[in-house]
């Protein structure tokens, strides 16, 4: 009742408010820097407000390979601000994905399709509205199977470097596009660290996009690869989300199936060479050779000898009769016995 009767007296709680407000307002506003608000040190990535929510959906379909396996471990990895899923079903449609991703909530999606247990394809889209493209995943190489000596901060904010091809022509400035809004690490991701120490660069070369990750180890700009690397070869890119109009179409790619048969094709045509050459010079053996006519010139350098008998011995000489007064000659063995 003693403690009521104060806060009743006082003016409770409302008044206790009422009351510092007046003392930080009694203080004025706090003394600037002097250098201004260049020197103000920022407060850490939990103080500042996350307005870029992308999320990345990253996952694959059944049937993928170790390999593919541990690339997609390694880009989760890399992007703090990605989300697991398991396995889809290769019977499925890829329209299914787009569910997915609604489900988890995530408006990007990098998806691995195993096709045959050796091909790889990577789908990026741009969930539910699109675009999005279909690639061809060559020269898989991870991180633990490089062994690189690099490091970087795990959830550390990368940059983006890319080739000046990308600006040069459409269907790569799309791409560009796409790429920066999926690798890039939104600012004050919950999961993000407040450095910048590794570059992702996208060079073309070869009508391919060549991904590459280095960790920045000093202030003039030296580079160390970390890894993983990969190479995309573009097939196609859509207006819509896994799927709609064709925007552009890679007139250089060929599937791999086409690239297995031509090289089929190659050997069967080097073992059928072979056996037309066996064929010809067994042919060539078997002809009858030309005589050429008699050369007048081939006894130039013969020189003048006597002409022997043509007469030939058709008998055996006679045996000459044997001495029988001859001593036979002991073997070697006998005569090393005689001599000890």
């Amino acid at each position: 009742m003693v403690m009521a009767a104060k806060r009743r007296a006082g003016g409770g709680a409302g008044a206790a408010k009422r009351r510092r407000m007046s003392r930080r307002e009694s203080a004025g506003p706090e003394p600037e820097a002097p250098g201004g608000r260049e020197n103000i040190i920022p407060g850490p990535v939990s103080r500042g407000k996350w307005k870029n929510k992308e999320r990345v959906l990253i996952f694959s379909s059944r049937g993928i390979d170790y390999r593919a396996r541990h690339l997609m471990q390694d880009l989760r990895t890399l992007m703090p601000h990605s989300k697991p899923d398991t396995k889809m079903d290769r019977k499925d449609k890829l329209f299914v994905v787009n569910e997915i991703c609604e489900m988890k909530n995530c408006n990007k999606c990098v998806y691995f399709e195993a096709k045959k247990k050796q091909d790889l394809y990577m789908w990026i889209s741009n969930v539910p509205h699109g675009p999005s493209a279909k690639f061809l995943i060559q020269n898989i190489h991870t991180l633990d199977e490089l062994k690189m000596t690099g490091n970087c901060l795990k959830g550390s904010r990368p940059l983006l470097s890319f080739d000046p091809t990308f600006d040069k022509e459409p269907h790569y400035s799309v791409l560009k596009e796409l790429f920066i809004q999926i690798f890039s690490t939104p600012h004050y991701h919950p999961k993000s660290q407040p450095f910048v120490d590794h570059i992702f660069t996208f060079t073309i070369t070869d009508n391919r996009i060549w991904f590459r990750n280095y960790q920045i180890i000093e202030e003039d700009g030296a580079l160390v690869e970390i890894g993983p690397r990969f190479v995309l070869n573009l097939i196609k890119i859509f207006q819509g989300s896994f799927g709609g109009p064709t925007l552009y179409e890679n007139p250089t790619y060929r599937s791999p199936n086409m690239h297995r048969r031509i090289l089929r094709i190659a050997a069967a045509d080097r073992f059928l060479e072979k056996h037309q050459m066996k064929e010809f010079q067994r042919i060539q053996q078997t002809e009858e050779r030309l005589t050429l006519p008699e050369d007048p010139t081939q006894a130039v350098f013969d020189t003048p000898a006597d002409e022997k008998s043509s007469l030939s011995q058709l008998e055996p000489p006679p045996e000459q009769p044997r001495n029988p007064n001859r001593k036979k000659r002991p073997f070697k063995r006998q005569r090393m016995k005689l001599r000890r």
